[in-house]
């Protein structure tokens, strides 16, 4: 079983997929974290020394790789992996599972704003500018999120709730 799960950035993805990854004795991947092992240094770094267009070049190399892969596993992907290069095409091929952890606005905006200073893209901004640079980021991303094959609501819901909701739907 391959599952891939997707969504905006702080929508659980990475310590969702440990749990369920955990409680079913499958691998966890992390998709940035791949790349951070596999290329010797940080996105950050990445964006900043070879750019934009050479990450996510290599972020689709990346993901392929993984796809192709025998074993069982769930992979996190990085909240723009979904809308770049036809990844939603790789991941949605033969019986990967994708699964959108899909947020609200006011959400998605609350757990950001606690967590800002660890993200890049929005570390600079004021916190009354999150929520409409969210919004924006939702909107254009949303078509890409849509194309997942399963979606689980997250709001008012704490991981573990997420994670068992994910897991019922695995079933």
């Amino acid at each position: 079983m391959k599952i891939v799960l997707l969504g905006y950035m702080a929508s659980g993805k990475s310590s969702i997929g440990k749990k369920i990854a955990k409680s079913m004795a499958m691998n966890f991947i992390d998709l940035d974290d791949y790349i951070i092992e596999h290329e010797k240094m940080s996105i950050a770094d990445i964006f900043k020394n070879k750019g934009e267009i050479y990450f996510r070049l290599i972020e689709h190399q990346y993901l392929k790789k993984i796809l192709s892969r025998s074993d069982d596993f769930i992979l996190s992907l990085g909240g723009g992996t979904p809308c770049y290069a036809k990844n939603m095409e790789e991941v949605n091929k033969g019986d990967t599972i994708s699964v959108y952890l899909n947020g609200s606005i006011p959400t998605m905006v609350k757990r950001l704003i606690k967590k800002k200073a660890k993200r890049p893209l929005i570390a600079s901004l004021n916190d009354d500018q999150i929520p409409e640079f969210i919004a924006k980021h939702l909107f254009e991303r949303r078509f890409f999120y849509e194309q997942a094959k399963l979606t689980v609501k997250i709001d008012d819901k704490t991981k573990s709730e997420v994670a068992i909701a994910l897991k019922k739907l695995l079933n």
